[in-house]
């Protein structure tokens, strides 16, 4: 199995002039080796159509720079600057994976990008989430998706790092779970599923068993399709 991920651009001033990096969490590494999968790194806007026809699913990670709010018709919070785009990136490789239908993860900043990318907005600053200290909230899980798939109990407790999140819900998702202040922090449409919390830094590998059951169903389900063609 092979899973595309993009890698998010990081620029570490200090060292200059090799500040400019494209980066992949670790823990994605010690994840999908534990999994057997093999992880295809996305840094380019070339080559993308052939990225999509040889893997088998999409992570879109969390991102330290955000969706810039010109996608949604907004402008940026005070202070707040946008230098660079990655959202170009994510929204080409996201039509491929549609066009394919082939399931895609977004994380936090990518359950983001998600929602912007299907016609959503975002709350720029949001307070209490962004919680550094290693200190968790309680979520709410609703029955019948995925996240009941991976913990089968309703109330969870997860991570926090973003002072973003969704606002407006694009009209294709549903809401799979939401914190005790009302933030929503996961979604789902079909084989499309965002998270607004870390799993990974959580290592919780089962949840990336409930994404790869996920990736192997509709992989079968598209063989089927093309056999009726």
């Amino acid at each position: 199995m092979k899973v595309a991920i993009i890698c998010r651009m990081e620029n570490y001033k200090d060292d200059y002039p090799f500040n400019i990096r494209y980066i992949l969490d670790e823990a994605y590494k010690k994840i999908f080796d534990e999994l057997g999968v093999l992880i295809i790194p996305i840094i380019s806007e070339n080559n993308l159509e052939e990225i999509a026809n040889i893997c088998d699913a999409l992570i879109l990670p969390g991102s330290a720079i955000g969706v810039d709010p010109k996608y949604y018709n907004d402008i940026p919070f005070p202070g707040k600057k946008y230098k660079y785009d990655e959202y170009k990136l994510d929204k080409k490789i996201i039509d491929l994976f549609v066009k394919y239908n082939k399931p895609i993860l977004g994380i936090c900043g990518g359950l983001q990008t998600l929602n912007v990318y299907f016609g959503g907005d975002l709350n720029q600053n949001i307070l209490n989430h962004k919680l550094y200290d290693g200190s968790t909230h309680n979520i709410k899980i609703s029955s019948n998706s995925f996240l009941n798939n991976v913990y089968k109990q309703e109330v969870i407790e997860v991570n926090s790092y973003h002072r973003q999140a969704i606002r407006n819900l694009a009209s294709n998702f549903k809401v799979t779970a939401v914190s005790e202040d009302g933030i929503i922090e996961a979604i789902e449409d079909g084989n499309i599923i965002g998270v607004q919390y870390h799993p990974e830094k959580l290592y919780n590998i089962k949840f990336f068993k409930e994404f790869i059951k996920l990736i192997n169903k509709n992989k079968q389900k598209n063989e089927l399709s093309s056999k009726k063609e």
